[in-house]
């Protein structure tokens, strides 16, 4: 119990200074900002989902005293405590003896990855419903807080913009904002995750089985939640909002299904690597092809794609 308690310090200090690195402005400060999940984690993946609420804790605590208490809560709520239940999960097993090699069924990959995309949501809503509990008092404080953001940034000696540019971005902004913001946690999310998992196998600290990505499953709910959230978000207010922000959200983990379905299907075949990379670049460039992984993903729940290929092709090694 004492070394559970000494790593879920030692965690949650490097968790509160990836967070507090944002504080130096420096490019770099944002993607170690990201990975501010990442120590609770492994914490979790590594020794016990308790070193990771210990690290969740003692993370927001150390926050809290040097940039002030609302610090406390804004990131317990907002990344401690979401990191500490995503490690949670990933430990769950059950028995099942003769059907794994340690007689353990584990908490689905699939699942795992479905749960990330509600928690990146359910961030973004509280998000939105501490700026304002209604639609147009969360609008105008988070065009007040842009408007602000944009006046700092602009250079005394730029030349003044034409009065309906900077309206017109901003519109945009406050519109786009909240599901890019939930499409963004949700990859966060699943991106600690992978890396976690990847860090506590390599040093051999892994405590359950390696995550097969291609073959994972989502609950058998997800199509309806997924469904409810498309036509929630056609309600007017704060309530058609937040349903639209938890629709992008899993929205997005279907494009991780996608991708799944795609490394999959392609397993095997001549210019695999080839294909895969150029989807890839072809996401990070343009971004519009994401929409394209999403309608494979939410296909595949029909279609079953990986099954068909799989018999087909018959046995292989599926940790590709």
């Amino acid at each position: 119990m004492v070394q559970v308690f000494l790593i879920g310090i030692s965690a949650g200090a490097a968790t509160a200074l990836l967070f507090a690195s944002v504080a130096s402005g420096s490019p770099l400060s944002v993607l170690l900002f990201y990975l501010a999940p990442l120590p609770i984690l492994i914490a979790a993946m590594g020794w016990s989902h308790w070193a990771a609420l210990v690290a969740a804790v003692f993370a927001s605590a150390s926050l809290a005293a040097v940039f002030g208490s609302f610090f406390f809560i804004a990131f317990l709520v907002g990344i401690g405590l979401p990191a500490w239940w995503l490690g949670y999960l990933a430990l769950l097993a059950r028995p099942a003896p003769g059907t794994t090699p340690d007689g353990l069924e584990w908490y689905p990959v699939g699942h795992l990855v479905f749960w990330a995309a509600v928690i990146g949501g359910a961030i973004v809503i509280v998000g939105m419903v501490s700026l304002g509990s209604d639609l147009d008092t969360f609008r105008a404080s988070l065009r007040s807080g842009l408007e602000r953001m944009l006046k700092m940034q602009a250079r005394p000696d730029a030349p003044a913009p034409r009065s309906a540019e900077p309206s017109r971005l901003i519109d945009f902004l406050v519109a786009a904002l909240p599901p890019a913001a939930a499409v963004l946690t949700t990859i966060t999310n699943v991106v600690n995750l992978w890396l976690a998992e990847r860090i506590a196998r390599i040093s051999g600290r892994l405590r359950r089985p390696p995550a097969n990505l291609s073959a994972m499953q989502f609950p058998a709910y997800a199509p309806a939640a997924a469904a409810v959230a498309v036509g929630a978000s056609f309600l007017p207010g704060i309530v058609g909002l937040s349903a639209g922000v938890l629709a992008a959200s899993l929205m997005m983990a279907y494009a991780i299904l996608g991708f799944a379905v795609l490394h999959a299907i392609t397993r095997g075949t001549k210019g695999r690597t080839f294909t895969l990379g150029g989807i890839y670049a072809a996401v990070v460039v343009f971004g519009w092809p994401v929409l394209l992984m999403t309608l494979i993903g939410l296909a595949e729940t029909a279609f079953d794609f990986r099954g068909r290929a799989a018999r087909r092709r018959g046995p292989t090694n599926p940790q590709t």
